[in-house]
This record gives C-alpha cells, sequence and structure tokens, in this order.
C-alpha cells in the first residue's frame, strides 16, 4: 500500500517558524530567497524579478519554463509541491507580450511564487504543459487554452472545458474580442441549444472510480456495487 507523506507547513524552513507578513511596502521588501538560487541554476533563462506587496515574481524565457518549473517542485531546497493555478494576462498595448502566469507554493518552506513567461505578440500562442510535474495542471491549462487560446504542448487532453467544443466566437478573455460576441444573439442561443453535452463525457468517464486511478481494489469493488463513501 502506497505511504503519502504528512506535510507539516514550514516544517523545512530554518530558524524561526515561518508567519504572515504584515504592514507590507508596495515595493522594496525581501525577495523570495528561491529567485537567487534559480538565477544561479539556471542564469539568463530567468529574465528578472519583482516584488510587489511582498509576494514575488520572477519572469522566464518560455523555452525553459518546464525545465525551470520542473526544477523547483523537485530540488528538496525548493519543494513547490503546489500547483495553485495556471492563467494569461494581454494587456491592451499591442506591443505589451501576453503573460502565462503560474503561481506555485512550498507547503514545507511556506513560500509563495508568481512565474511569467512572455509570449511576443505576432509569435505562436504555445508553451511547454506542466501536466506532467502536477496533475493539477491539466483542467487548469484546458480553462488557460480555453479563454486565451494559449495551446500548452504535451497536455494530454487540451480541449475546452468552460465553453462547448464547437464554439466559434474566439476566445473569450483576448482583448480582440467583443463585449456582446462576434454573434448576434439569437445566434449565439441557437448554437448552444444546438449542443449534446454529453457527447464528450460519459457516465464512466464521471464516475468516481473511473476518476481516482488510484483507489485500491476493495473500495473499487465496493463502489461499482452501489456503496456509498464518506457519509
Amino acid at each position: 500500500m502506497s505511504r503519502f507523506e504528512v506535510v507539516k507547513t514550514g516544517a523545512s524552513a530554518s530558524g524561526d517558524q515561518p508567519s504572515t507578513q504584515k504592514k507590507l511596502s508596495h515595493r522594496g521588501e525581501p525577495a523570495n530567497p528561491s529567485v537567487q538560487a534559480m538565477q544561479q541554476k539556471f542564469g539568463g533563462a530567468v529574465k528578472r524579478a519583482e516584488v510587489i506587496w511582498g509576494e514575488t515574481v520572477v519572469y522566464v524565457e518560455p523555452a525553459s519554463v518546464h525545465d525551470i518549473i520542473r526544477w523547483l517542485h523537485d530540488d528538496p531546497s525548493q519543494r513547490y509541491d503546489f500547483l495553485s493555478d495556471v492563467t494569461a494576462v494581454e494587456y491592451r498595448d499591442s506591443e505589451v507580450p501576453i503573460e502565462v502566469v503560474w503561481h506555485l507554493r512550498s507547503l514545507p518552506f511556506r513560500r509563495f511564487l508568481r512565474v511569467k513567461s512572455q509570449i511576443p505578440k505576432g509569435q505562436p500562442l504555445e508553451i511547454a504543459s506542466v501536466y506532467d510535474i502536477y496533475r493539477s495542471a491539466d483542467w487548469l491549462e484546458r480553462e488557460c487554452y480555453d479563454m486565451f487560446g494559449i495551446r500548452f504542448r504535451g497536455h494530454p487532453d487540451l480541449r475546452r472545458i468552460l465553453m462547448w467544443e464547437q464554439y466559434k466566437e474566439g476566445f473569450p478573455l483576448r482583448k480582440d474580442f467583443p463585449l456582446r460576441g462576434r454573434f448576434s444573439r439569437s445566434e449565439q442561443l441557437r448554437q448552444a441549444l444546438a449542443q449534446n453535452p454529453e457527447a464528450r463525457y460519459s457516465m464512466e468517464e464521471l464516475t468516481i472510480a473511473d476518476a481516482f486511478a488510484e483507489l485500491p481494489n476493495d473500495m473499487r469493488e465496493r463502489l461499482s456495487k452501489g456503496e456509498r463513501t464518506g457519509e
């Protein structure tokens, strides 16, 4: 039977137990110590870092994103074991690159790091998936693709998650998206009503037993007979 490591938040931090920072300045607070380690490890791939209200943002080269995040996850001195979000930012200024953003947390060291990578306008909106590092990236990357049109190379099932598969209006959070959509309200309604929500998801795909591949065999058997758990 597999065993899970119980991680106590901040247990790997040296010195005093870390605590929530208070009375922070907008700028000028010390950077997350992971930044210096990243710069030493990856050199020019780490472009710059800034601290805003005590939170560290580090900008990295798109080609190095996967290697850097893999290192942040695996290295014993970092242990960023929790991916809380994958999102993107597009600015109104046509000269400003689109940013892909990863929110990483190290529970053992009680650290938060916001990693950003900029994709210049005019280049393909593609970047490496981190699904093989964090399984939680599955739906997060799908949502980012659905809303912004960013393709995550290596994702095993990159398809829309909020809009339906045949949605033809583009990507709703892009700055070129009209507020009322590209089609009339009646056409939008017609397209929505024409969709079959069960076309891509079967009941077998959504069952608890199939959703959790690592469930013990005895629990799988009980679930298949209709037994309810957690009650």
